[in-house]
């Protein structure tokens, strides 16, 4: 008479398609603080000194001199089309104020013909790719010069020839457009990344889940750059989340995440860089949480 065999349940593998995971015997549900907050990272401290020698990008005099040359170009910008809006002489301006280093530290990581799909502050970014301060005003006050002919709200901004995606109004659209054009790019096999721009705010809207989701299943060379400066619009973050900021939600996609001193453009320069180069090389997207303020308010 055959016996059946003793049967030892922990040993048993769940096989459920949809996560890895193990079987366990007692009820727990999993707590949101479950690991402590996620690191910042950064390479300079608050007096501008290189904290950790191996970390330091080793930019040449002159990249790092054009660095400080458009951050104080753009925050000279910012004030002539800020109090230029604020006289009636065009209808709306956002500024960049406290957020340069994003901008710059990003853009100097890219590679010129990697996309550019941008939100609201990113003027740096294209500043940083050339594009000259008539075009920036021509934009604004929307005259026969601008490349968008005056069809665009003031810094509504757009280029072909920088590969810098024209600015749409509604928040977080540009997230799954951003996903849709790196497959493209995937398929293309061309050695080019995209990077999307968005908010912390931006990334409360339906659109941001669809975004990460597309670009993790699909495998797309795609970089999010979130800048989480603490405020949507009047929205303070402790009102928009309860989980653990931005950075937080890539594991849950499947991204691989950073989050970093976003008013440290070393940091910054070191994340995009090696988030783009990872992304090329192994076909997946990554989440960088820029942490940083915004000094004014939104418009």
């Amino acid at each position: 008479m055959h016996q059946q065999q003793p049967f030892d349940s922990s040993l048993e593998k769940p096989q459920f398609p949809g996560a890895s995971a193990e079987f366990v015997d007692h009820l727990e549900f999993i707590q949101p603080n479950v690991i402590s907050g996620i690191a910042v990272y950064r390479v300079m401290d608050r007096q501008g000194n290189i904290i950790n020698p191996s970390e330091d990008p080793q930019l040449s005099k002159e990249t790092v001199l054009n660095f400080y040359q458009k951050m104080t170009l753009l925050n000279t910008m910012d004030r002539i089309l800020y109090e230029s809006q604020r006289q009636g002489r065009i209808s709306f301006y956002m500024t960049n104020y406290g957020e340069e280093g994003t901008h710059i530290g990003s853009a100097a990581a890219l590679e010129s013909n990697d996309l550019v799909f941008g939100q609201y502050r990113e003027a740096g970014v294209l500043m940083y790719r050339g594009f000259p301060l008539d075009l920036f005003m021509a934009q604004c006050y929307a005259n026969a010069d601008d490349l968008g002919k005056g069809r665009q709200m003031p810094v509504h901004y757009g280029c072909k020839e920088r590969n810098f995606v024209t600015i749409s109004s509604p928040l977080a659209t540009q997230i799954p457009q951003a996903t849709g054009a790196a497959y493209a790019l995937k398929r293309e096999n061309t050695n080019r990344a995209v990077i999307c721009y968005f908010g912390e705010g931006a990334a409360s809207e339906g659109d941001a889940h669809a975004g990460f989701n597309f670009s993790a299943t699909l495998e797309c060379p795609l970089i999010f750059f979130c800048r989480n400066n603490g405020y949507a619009i009047s929205t303070p973050t402790n009102e928009q989340y309860r989980g653990d900021g931005i950075a937080a939600r890539g594991p849950g996609y499947g991204m691989l995440s950073i989050r970093v001193d976003g008013n440290d453009v070393f940091a910054v320069y070191n994340a995009t860089k090696e988030a783009r180069r990872r992304a090329v090389a192994e076909n997946q997207p990554f989440l960088i949480e820029a942490m940083t303020y915004r000094l004014v308010m939104t418009c």
